[in-house]
């Protein structure tokens, strides 16, 4: 007698494995590039070198991305240890841990790609795009990788003023210059160090081309305010990759894969389908980056009916049309196409009536309270989980003050995860599944709490 397998909890999109696939082509074509003896980037992402990068013929590989595809792997830790043998600390992030013991390794073959390395590995790279954006780990990272690479390093810097200082009149301006002044730099380096000349049509392909798959991710997010919700974070996780990525590199292929996911989750939706194969008995949003290491322990929560139905990193921003045709200059053009003013920003996000509220509070207290209130409210969570780092400051320093918002603002309660994207030492499955447990009564009670107050959910 055999019995009919259940389901696994998850319900993953079909359409999320080719745009998965696009990444390990991304490698596949690194080592490619490597061996024809053509130009091979490692690159942070902070949105501005991608598209020239790619625009100039440098094939570009990803160290923080590596590295998440390594912990999701089982891979990481092998490098993570090397890493720490070099001398650097278990609390400096996983993502430069790790690309660093990958290094280390390399160098100790010679120059050769490491042969348990996943996805056909980074080549050596050519020349290093850094970033001063973010967080104080990330110029030093790659500045540290001089101990194994001959290679020149480039750290692209943005502006990053506070809330308050970005509505400081003329402010918007001044960062914009500030950019186009630093992209310039930028590519005259490139064409130096290349000897070839920028091809602007072709950055100005590329970046519409990013512009257009951002278009299409928002309005897959959009469809998931549906209930149930019909896609789960976790193939938000796995194709969201392919746009931050692979999008620059081959825009065409990335946008058909994106509206194909588009057209699977309406399909959900008009078919009432969900992202689990379980009741959906609790909505929620994850705050913060993932464990790459240990994304099957979401299995466990959706056998218990969570469904996380949104995240707060990585989401695309709504789509506006942006009328670039009184600027002449190709890369003033880029700028202004990819950096917003504050007033813009929270416009586009919350529209024009709560935005102004929203201001009014920045210039009265230099923050707000109502903002990051809007995912916890139009995707109407039950509860968010706040995933505090071990190895990133920049991601959970705000936290704390989130959880209190989101509980004074909107009753919606959250659970706090310790661990790490990288270092699976720092996770308690166990422990993390038991506080789950617990937080369903806490998830529960403010259910009603919210029904008193005559709250929409």
């Amino acid at each position: 007698m055999t019995t009919e397998a259940k389901p696994r909890a998850l319900n993953r999109l079909k359409s999320m494995y080719a745009l998965r696939a696009e990444v390990d082509k991304m490698y596949e074509s690194g080592v490619e590039a490597s061996e024809e003896g053509k130009p091979v980037a490692w690159v942070m992402l902070e949105g501005w070198a991608n598209p020239i990068l790619n625009a100039m013929g440098v094939k570009t590989v990803y160290p923080e991305n590596y590295s998440s595809l390594c912990a999701a792997q089982g891979m990481a830790m092998p490098f993570l240890e090397r890493a720490e043998a070099e001398g650097y600390p278990t609390h400096l992030c996983g993502y430069a841990r790790t690309c660093v013991g990958y290094s280390s390794r390399m160098i100790e073959l010679g120059g050769e790609i490491p042969p348990e390395a996943p996805s056909g590995g980074m080549p050596k790279p050519t020349v290093l795009v850094a970033s001063g954006a973010v967080c104080d780990a990330r110029f030093k990272w790659f500045q540290s990788l001089g101990r194994f690479f001959d290679a020149p390093v480039w750290t692209i810097e943005q502006p990053s003023p506070g809330l308050r200082e970005r509505l400081i009149e003329g402010a918007y301006e001044r960062n914009v210059n500030f950019m186009i002044s630093e992209l310039k730099a930028f590519i005259a380096f490139l064409e130096k160090l290349l000897g070839k000349k920028m091809d602007w049509d072709a950055l100005e392909f590329t970046g519409g081309g990013t512009q257009e798959i951002n278009r299409w991710r928002w309005e897959i997010n959009e469809l998931r305010k549906a209930r149930p919700g019909p896609m789960h974070s976790r193939d938000f996780w796995s194709a969201v990759t392919a746009a931050l990525f692979r999008g620059a590199a081959d825009p065409e292929v990335i946008t058909k894969g994106f509206e194909r996911m588009y057209d699977e989750v309406k399909e959900r939706v008009d078919n009432g389908v969900a992202g689990i194969n379980r009741e959906e008995k609790y909505r929620l949003l994850f705050e913060g980056l993932p464990p790459w290491h240990s994304l099957g322990f979401l299995d466990q929560l959706a056998e218990r009916g969570w469904n996380f139905v949104i995240e707060s990193v990585y989401s695309p921003y709504r789509p506006v049309h942006i009328d670039l045709s009184q600027y002449s200059e190709p890369i003033e053009r880029y700028v202004r196409r990819n950096y917003r003013s504050l007033e813009e920003s929270l416009e586009e996000e919350y529209g024009t009536e709560e935005a102004g509220l929203i201001i009014d509070e920045i210039l009265c207290d230099g923050t707000s309270r109502r903002m990051g209130m809007r995912r916890a409210r139009d995707y109407q969570v039950d509860g968010v989980v706040l995933h505090v780092l071990l190895t990133c400051r920049a991601m959970s320093s705000g936290l704390n003050l989130q959880q209190q918002r989101l509980l004074d603002v909107l009753k919606v309660p959250s659970l706090v995860i310790e661990g790490d994207i990288i270092d699976i030492g720092a996770f308690n499955p166990a422990e993390t599944l038991r506080n789950a447990e617990t937080f369903e009564e806490t998830m529960e009670h403010y259910r009603k709490v919210r029904k008193e107050l005559g709250m929409p959910w």
